[in-house]
């Protein structure tokens, strides 16, 4: 200990000898005769030994000061770093986006506390900064985006599937993209992506769209999409290129769809015994006959059929337009045509330029009522009689739809000789089958009460009592059987 080295210098110990004889030779007078010298050097030793121990004492004093501060030091340093990294993850806690815009944030360790293991790599992770993110542990290199896999250096990732992304690469493969205009669809003002898009085509599409002119087909109501041009009709609608490739175009391209119709009928027992003319026209064409015709219902905004029983003069579509350069239909020819009653129907008229399948579920429709008005059925409820009529179009093209598929079964060996003379089943591409679907849907989801509930409760009645029994009902009574 350090107090013994101080009692056991001898030059101390020798100065403090000399101090005593002096000392005690000028006071000799002063002190006690009695007391011996040697008792007088026992007495200052002592005060040294405990003038000695009293110093020891005190740097043994200091030493466990000192060592408790730096504890508390220690103590205090890891409260802050604790606090630190409570009060980062209170600030900014991790956040993960699964497509509705949240962000995410991962939280940097510098240090870590035990034994951990890298989700990335599955080793253990040394001294050093890691990442906590994900309920698991990362080195920071092996915290990697999903689809470029690299690592996420930033302070923000995406989260889809599991699978951490840069928020880049989560917009690049899951923000949608606008079906018309190609650019990514904006947020809204409350950070939400709001898009249009139809019930039936995956076309999603800005909501400005719908106010900025964009034309949408005639056909399937898709919008055009910029820098694929529709075809421009010479009454102004437009086509798009997949419905323009079945697209009739002309009365005469129109008959053998027409025998097919009278055919599906004759299959059915309701053969229409009197030749109805056919004609396909433009819209103008169409809107003037259906003003001139007193009698039926017809489906606004846009009427693409209609049977007359008035006698009138219609302009048809003679010949097949041709298309421009620039995808407009050029040089339509057409030619007055005299319709003169002879009985309850005069001809049927189709709008032009549709596409095979919704050309053939109009006429099916309009034979409907041509087929009522011949069997004597009269002044039906419009409900009742547009509802029957969109059950045999929704036949139609439920027949097609199965043919396609080939889930009908091979009627060759058993067809009649006239059978034999059939054309040849088309082969329709994968557009025309789902056009051919979404033609059944719009028939199934027709909101309006004439038409979409009007088919609701004929279709109910025909499943329920078949289609004769039906018909049977309705002629006697006028209504449809419960």
């Amino acid at each position: 200990m350090g107090w013994l080295s101080k009692i056991f210098k001898g030059s101390n110990g020798k100065v403090q000898e000399d101090q005593f004889y002096n000392e005690h030779s000028e006071n000799q007078a002063l002190d006690d005769p009695s007391t011996s010298g040697e008792e007088v050097w026992n007495q200052y030793e002592n005060e040294d030994i405990d003038r000695a121990i009293a110093l020891s004492l005190l740097e043994e004093e200091q030493r466990a000061k000192q060592l408790v501060d730096h504890e508390s030091q220690l103590k205090e340093d890891e409260m802050l770093a604790r606090s630190l990294q409570e009060s980062l993850g209170s600030a900014s806690p991790p956040r993960y986006e699964y497509g509705n815009g949240q962000k995410s944030q991962p939280m940097f360790i510098p240090y870590p506390t035990g034994y951990r293991i890298c989700a990335g790599c599955y080793t253990e992770i040394g001294y050093g900064r890691f990442l906590s993110c994900m309920g698991a542990i990362w080195h920071p290199e092996c915290f990697r985006c999903h689809a470029c896999n690299l690592p996420i250096s930033g302070y923000e990732f995406s989260v889809s599937g599991g699978y951490p992304y840069h928020r880049s690469c989560y917009k690049e493969h899951y923000h949608p993209k606008c079906g018309v205009c190609s650019q990514f669809i904006p947020t809204n003002p409350a950070g939400l992506i709001e898009y249009r898009a139809h019930p039936f085509w995956d076309q999603k599409y800005c909501p400005l769209h719908e106010h900025d002119g964009t034309p949408r087909c005639c056909s399937c109501e898709r919008m055009e999409p910029r820098g694929m041009g529709y075809v421009s009709l010479d009454d102004g609608r437009k086509l798009c290129l997949e419905c323009l490739d079945s697209a009739v175009m002309d009365t005469n391209e129109c008959q053998p769809l027409y025998q097919d119709i009278q055919r599906f009928y004759e299959t059915l027992y309701m053969r229409v015994e009197q030749q109805v003319p056919l004609l396909l026209v433009e819209r103008q064409a169409l809107n003037e006959a259906m003003e001139g015709e007193k009698h039926g219902h017809h489906h606004m905004p846009e009427t693409r059929g209609l049977c007359l029983s008035e006698e009138q003069t219609i302009t048809s579509v003679l010949r097949r337009p041709r298309t421009a350069g620039g995808k407009r239909t050029m040089n339509v020819i057409t030619e007055p045509y005299k319709l003169t009653r002879r009985c309850e129907v005069t001809a049927i008229l189709v709008l032009y330029g549709l596409p095979r399948l919704l050309t053939g579920s109009i006429l099916a429709h309009e034979m409907m009522h041509a087929w009522l008005r011949l069997q004597g059925f009269r002044m039906l409820n419009p409900q009742i009689e547009e509802g029957i009529c969109q059950v045999l179009a929704h036949m139609w093209l439920e027949s097609q739809l199965k043919s396609s598929s080939g889930s009908s079964s091979d009627e060759a060996s058993s067809s009649s000789s006239s059978e034999s003379m059939k054309p040849p089943r088309r082969c329709r591409s994968p557009f025309e089958t789902k056009l051919g679907k979404f033609f059944k849907s719009q028939i199934e989801s027709d909101i309006s009460p004439v038409y979409g509930d009007g088919f609701r409760a004929a279709n109910h009645a025909v499943l329920k009592f078949g289609l004769r029994r039906t018909l049977d009902h309705l002629q006697m009574t006028g209504c449809l059987p419960y």
